[in-house]
């Protein structure tokens, strides 16, 4: 593998298709493509300010680097990374990806990041500014993690999510085969539109979580009590430790919480309108 050390690049494509590379605290200046159509790239402590520097790659390593904001748009149609240690100032991260593995890695501006996605593994990593992050993407998995950013993981299939804070309205809309361990999730209407969400030991907050949604599960988890409205028009199995302030028109299924502050079942449930609603005995 040729080592490239201390040097800065610009302009158009300067290392356009090359492969068995090493580089060490190299600067990529604004330009385009610095690192296109590349294979087998190794980047530690290296700075990324141009557009577009790992477009068409595969298999490529990046240890503790900074992607500025002028490196918008930076991994794209690529596969096989693995990134540690490393801050990403920039926008539109991570899209038509396959096999991304990121530790520790910070995203304090994850506008449109992660979109379309496949083979996503995550662990100690923190988002922000993150709105619609995750679109489209599949087999995913995550441990030890901090999300601020709403509309995040929509239609997303086949994700496992541990030890989370996820603060994100809409979350979760239209997904399927998703399940949270352990996490806390803050935001309205988690969980719309879902098939096959499954949450357990989770703290949920938000108005009107979980509705219109499909062979829901919840296991041990707790409601915050902004949860109002809960469920309407889902088909559910839940286990609610603490108190619900509200419930309305569940599908079917069987809720059982401690104690629940109000039920609607009205003229405009759904059928088979049959949920089996419990409050434990003290």
């Amino acid at each position: 593998m040729e080592l490239i050390s201390d040097k800065t690049y610009g302009g158009e494509r300067p290392l356009f298709a090359a492969h068995d590379l090493q580089l060490e605290r190299v600067v990529i200046e604004p330009g385009e493509s610095a690192l296109k159509e590349c294979r087998n790239i190794v980047a530690r402590e290296c700075e990324f300010k141009g557009k577009y520097p790992f477009w068409h790659t595969d298999g490529f390593r990046v240890d503790n680097c900074i992607f500025r904001p002028g490196a918008r748009a930076a991994l794209w149609y690529s596969r096989n990374l693995e990134m540690s240690d490393t801050l990403v100032e920039a926008p539109k991260m991570f899209r038509e990806m396959d096999n991304l593995r990121l530790c520790r890695v910070n995203i304090p501006d994850a506008q449109e990041t992660l979109w379309h996605c496949r083979g996503v593994e995550m662990s100690e990593c923190r988002v922000e500014n993150a709105d619609y992050l995750f679109m489209h993407s599949r087999d995913i998995r995550i441990d030890g993690y901090l999300q601020h950013g709403n509309y995040s993981f929509q239609y997303c299939r086949n994700v496992e999510i541990r030890n989370a804070e996820i603060f994100s309205k809409d979350a979760f809309w239209n997904t399927e085969d998703v399940t949270v361990f352990d996490s806390r999730i803050e935001g309205e209407y988690l969980g719309w539109h879902s098939r096959r969400l499954r949450l357990v030991n989770c703290r949920i907050g938000g108005t009107q979580p979980l509705c219109y949604a499909t062979d829901l599960v919840l296991e041990n988890c707790t409601f915050d009590d902004d949860c109002d409205l809960a469920f309407e028009y889902s088909t559910v199995e839940a286990d609610i430790r603490g108190h619900v302030v509200s419930i309305k028109n569940p599908r079917s299924g069987r809720i059982e919480a401690d104690s629940v502050g109000e039920i609607i079942l009205d003229g405009n449930i759904k059928a088979p309108a049959d949920c089996k609603i419990a409050v434990r005995k003290a």
